[in-house]
């Protein structure tokens, strides 16, 4: 496939009957307008979206445009890869494409400036969540551990403060993710981003009440240890993302994703479970209420 056809927008899928929820999207970092991009998703029955932020700009943004679309919710936070780039300086790709480059660095009075922004961000109504938070071992190697563990602990402790559902991003860090939850104590409603774990681990978060979102990447065909674990999660406690623009689930891979191809996933899903895909809606959209509350 040439570079030029992976730049262009799948088509979009056949609607679902049972309107349902893009459980965590980055529509700053997709093309168009927020008005397009909503009403494109709307004709697909995805009728809600929740933008994640992942720095200051990218969180204000969220809140911002939360506060003028009522189908849209925002969540806030430092992304686990911001973290280290605030107290050391380092260069971080892939988290907002309004940084470019890295900005030096200001040491923990930086990261504990950076989070009092987010605590306050995270007391506004239209913000139902601090995320997508948490721990990233795979970008960030060793020497940024300890401000990445200081950044989840405190927003672990600003989502419990305002009641608000927290928003993980686990990568490659599975066991320090579950370790620092039970250290810290989870918030009421914890998400999994784009859940990466397999099984057991789905296990584990069941019986802790966490909830499990599901990507695009559950389609792709080296994804069985993914489709294993949706196959045991709990329904109640699945959710539904396409981590836009990231993740465009297949046939689509390495095109541009958005909510609107949300319909795709959704089928995937449902095909793994053995029902039928207004079950499978009716699931999602009832735990995405729950889990983000509204």
């Amino acid at each position: 496939m040439s570079a030029k056809s992976n730049d262009t927008p799948p088509p979009l899928p056949a609607p679902l009957a049972v309107p349902v929820a893009d459980s965590h999207t980055h529509l700053d970092m997709q093309s168009g307008t927020v008005e397009e991009a909503l009403e494109k998703a709307a004709k697909a029955g995805v009728t809600t979206v929740v933008q994640v932020g992942c720095d200051i700009d990218g969180s204000r943004w969220a809140a911002e445009t939360a506060a003028r679309h009522g189908s849209v919710h925002a969540a806030v936070a430092l992304h686990p890869n911001e973290a280290p780039r605030i107290v050391h300086g380092d260069p971080v790709e892939g988290t907002s494409r309004r940084r470019a480059e890295a900005r030096p660095g200001g040491g923990d009075a930086a990261l504990d400036e950076a989070l009092a922004e987010i605590d306050r961000l995270a007391g506004l109504d239209q913000v139902r969540a601090v995320g997508e938070t948490g721990l990233d071992h795979f970008r960030t190697g060793p020497e940024g551990v300890a401000a990445q563990e200081r950044s989840f602990r405190a927003h672990i402790e600003i989502a419990k403060r305002h009641g608000k559902a927290l928003v993980i991003h686990d990568r490659d860090a599975h066991a320090d993710v579950l370790r620092i939850l039970a250290e810290e104590g989870a918030p009421e409603r914890t998400v999994f981003h784009c859940y990466s774990g397999d099984a057991e681990m789905a296990r584990i978060c069941a019986d802790a009440g966490y909830f499990m979102s599901f990507a695009g990447n559950v389609t792709f065909k080296n994804a069985q240890p993914l489709r294993d674990a949706l196959a045991v999660a709990p329904l109640d406690l699945v959710l539904v993302e396409t981590d836009a623009p990231f993740l465009t689930p297949a046939p689509y891979r390495g095109r541009p994703n958005a909510p609107y191809l949300i319909p795709v996933t959704v089928r995937a899903m449902a095909a793994v479970r053995g029902i039928d895909e207004d079950a499978m809606s009716e699931a999602i959209a009832s735990n995405t209420a729950r889990a983000f509350d509204y």
